[in-house]
């Protein structure tokens, strides 16, 4: 069976689809025959997503963190779609800067949204992925296997996704779901746009970086490794498949040994960093939901 026929009639609930990887995907997956339910904080981008997708799919206001506004969207899709085979569960921010240099509310906030809002949205959609022995994607990082300064709210919430996976791949074996986490290095988002905005500091490290460390895929070449991910079934889904050789040795970039070429650089690239971000005044790049309807200490969109 190949990609176009495996994935034609399959609703597809896909959170964070108002931009970046959770939007191409909705795109190439209903060009291949897909429903798409899709999520977010954007409303006018999704209903723009929707409209030019044409009939068959639908789309709803949603933060993840809000569980209240995440059942409604399952209500919405159910209603409109019929139910959901697969589920996306994409949505996520970064913050820019360290944590010394951050709001707390700002650091909670990564988290938040990247981890709880993975559980959140499990949580909301797995009685109806249930009645169609569906998969779950969970997307996570290469952060879960690396880590880098200025990136420790956003590594500590992949690395949670990942583990959390991990256990409720087992937990759900026995209805018929499957679950699968999602690691990509650098992916051409306007996430990753926007941190090269602010910093030359990261962009200069992400130069130094070797293999997947530093390289840049397109959002393409994500999505569609997604949607194969998706028609396999599959337990990991590596992008570029090199970061599948960083997976396997975690053992060694989380020893003492791994921590020495990124401490060599770190006393003098965190101090830059920081005296980027702060010249910025923002907290989040310029096109993040950030705070969502929470508000901002600086600008988050």
């Amino acid at each position: 069976m190949n990609l176009r026929d495996s994935l034609a009639g399959k609703v597809l609930f896909i959170t964070g689809a108002a931009r970046g990887i959770g939007e191409e995907t909705a795109r190439r997956a209903a060009a291949r025959g897909a429903h798409i339910a899709a999520v977010g904080m954007e409303p006018e981008r999704l209903e723009k997503l929707v409209a030019e997708l044409g009939p068959g799919h639908t789309w709803a206001e949603c933060d993840v963190t809000d569980q209240e506004s995440l059942d409604a969207a399952v209500a919405t899709t159910v209603r409109d779609l019929g139910g959901i085979d697969v589920v996306v569960a994409n949505a996520g921010i970064a913050n820019q800067g360290t944590v010394a240099e951050s709001p707390a509310d700002v650091v909670a906030r990564v988290m938040e949204v990247n981890l709880i809002g993975v559980s959140r949205t499990v949580s909301a959609t797995v009685a109806e992925v249930e009645k169609r022995n569906g998969y779950l994607l969970l997307v996570s990082s290469l952060a879960a296997f690396t880590a880098l300064p200025g990136m420790a709210a956003y590594c500590g919430a992949k690395a949670g996704v990942e583990h959390y996976g991990n256990a409720l791949r087992f937990e759900l074996a026995y209805r018929g779901i499957d679950v699968g986490t999602a690691h990509m290095g650098w992916i051409d988002t306007d996430l990753v746009r926007d941190v090269k905005a602010d910093s030359s500091t990261f962009e200069e490290t992400l130069r130094k970086l070797p293999g997947p460390l530093g390289a840049l895929t397109s959002v393409g070449d994500c999505a569609d490794a997604f949607l194969e991910g998706i028609v396999k079934r599959k337990r990991r889904i590596f992008v570029p498949k090199s970061v599948g050789v960083v997976a396997a040795l975690r053992p060694i970039t989380f020893s003492r040994l791994g921590d020495l070429p990124i401490l060599a650089q770190a006393r003098t690239m965190v101090p830059r960093l920081e005296e980027q971000f702060r010249k910025t005044g923002r907290t989040f790049g310029a096109t993040s939901a950030g705070m969502g309807k929470r508000g901002a200490p600086t600008g988050s969109r």
